[in-house]
């Protein structure tokens, strides 16, 4: 494993979540749709990614969000965050998300 990919989760750890004004979203019944304004390019996500990226909206963290998730679904806030960051990576590569690291 990379030492970037190590160092990742830390990264999220710090810094506040934006969803950039050239990004819009909208939730569906079975997915959310992104649209990145910049690039024109859709992404879809399914439904617990959704809620995921509508947590993050709301809150801007990764622990915030990760419990708000966890809530809403029953689950384990640790096994949340992790996928959470995993979101975050994923959606930051693509240009969804930007960090403020601020």
């Amino acid at each position: 494993m990379s030492e970037e990919a190590v160092a990742a989760p830390d990264r999220f750890a710090e810094a506040r979540v934006v969803v950039p004004r050239h990004v819009v979203h909208r939730e569906f019944p079975t997915e959310t749709v992104i649209l990145n304004l910049r690039t024109g390019k859709y992404h879809g996500l399914n439904p617990t990614a959704g809620a995921m990226l509508e947590a993050l909206a709301a809150s801007g963290t990764v622990a915030a969000a990760s419990t708000e998730v966890a809530e809403k679904f029953g689950l384990a806030e640790g096994e949340v965050a992790e996928d959470v960051r995993r979101l975050c990576e994923a959606l930051l590569e693509r240009g969804l998300i930007e960090l403020d690291e601020a």
